[in-house]
């Protein structure tokens, strides 16, 4: 065989193992992405569903039909129940902004200032209720998981409530402690959090301090666990404004100016919820987690918990949603609500 031929041999040999080395290379790099893919789908887009029928499963835990009672066919009219609960008793009155009863009192006002980079929208119910369990949660599609998701509005509608705000967004996350109307659905205690009790009441707690079955037994209803406090015992709670409420990856900052959804408590059974509108200039560009302590403050409130907000930010009543989320009338997508049947 000629010298030449043995060259060409050797020079294809080389070629073939570079061609190879190449192949492995982006075979692997290939197989990585698609394992990324899929791990940020799975944590991020894919349900994971613990509790396919959550009515059921309460009224099985709870031993009676309370779960279900508390929830209406979401086919039933609001304006017929409304109109049904009037009686000698209790007379309801309502409009665009306003709902009263001998059992409850809703007022919602809404507040602009500013321009440009300065211009500020928020959204302020006044709330009384008369029994604590009439401050309600319910999950998206009535499903316990991870990454189940539905508009406020939805999950609204599907209660027949006539008033709510959105929830912690429990299912971006795995941890917590989850109780709602009264059942134990998560017991991982990792932040500050926030209860509601049975007497009208609403504190906020250390969850590391405690677990789900205490709280229970002491009378709890439903716990929020996403924070920071804004306001404890009167007064704006300090370095807020440095918070990381979590910091795995796909999480958003809360620092800065932010749209906001939150709760105070004024007396027992008394509450104020606001949402704030943000990041749309000329319209509402938000509020920092100080500004927003102070927004309670300034309402009388003795004790205030910041929410899940951003797009979230939602506020829903007597079938509309009243805010506008990111200025854009588009509601987000999320995990639970805070609500108000129809009496």
């Amino acid at each position: 065989m000629s010298t030449a031929r043995i060259l060409s041999l050797i020079q294809k040999a080389k070629t073939m193992k570079k061609n190879r080395k190449k192949f492995l290379i982006f075979s692997n790099i290939l197989f990585f992405l698609c394992v990324a893919a899929y791990l940020a789908a799975d944590r991020y887009l894919i349900r994971h569903v613990e509790i396919a029928d959550v009515n059921s499963y309460a009224s099985t835990i709870s031993g009676a039909s309370s779960a279900d009672d508390a929830t209406t066919d979401s086919s039933a009219s609001l304006i017929t129940d409304i109109t049904q609960a009037n009686s000698a008793e209790n007379v309801v009155t309502y409009d665009d902004w306003n709902y009263q009863s001998s059992t409850l009192s809703i007022s919602i006002n809404e507040y602009s200032s500013g321009s440009g980079e300065n211009a500020l929208t928020y959204f302020v119910a006044d709330v009384v209720i008369t029994d604590a369990t009439q401050l309600m949660n319910a999950f998206a599609d009535n499903q316990f998981g991870q990454n189940i998701i539905a508009y406020t509005s939805e999950i609204a509608q599907a209660n027949n409530a006539i008033f709510a705000i959105n929830g912690d967004y429990y299912g971006f996350r795995d941890n917590g402690i989850i109780i709602r109307n009264g059942i134990i659905y998560r017991d991982i205690p990792v932040r500050t959090g926030l209860v509601f009790y049975r007497d009208g009441s609403m504190k906020i707690y250390d969850e590391t301090q405690t677990s789900a079955e205490e709280l229970l037994a002491d009378g709890v209803w439903n716990t929020l666990s996403f924070g920071p406090a804004l306001l404890e015992d009167y007064q704006v709670v300090e370095n807020i404004n440095q918070v990381e409420v979590d910091t795995n990856f796909g999480n958003h900052p809360i620092q800065g100016n932010q749209p906001r959804t939150g709760i105070g408590i004024i007396d027992e059974n008394h509450f104020v919820f606001i949402v704030v509108d943000g990041r749309s200039k000329g319209y509402s560009m938000g509020v920092t987690l100080t500004e927003f302590a102070e927004m309670f403050k300034a309402l009388g409130c003795s004790d205030a918990y910041n929410l899940d907000g951003g797009g979230s930010s939602t506020m829903y009543f007597m079938g509309r949603v009243v805010n506008n989320p990111l200025g854009r009338n588009k509601e987000r997508g999320t995990s639970d609500i805070l609500y108000i049947a129809a009496e």
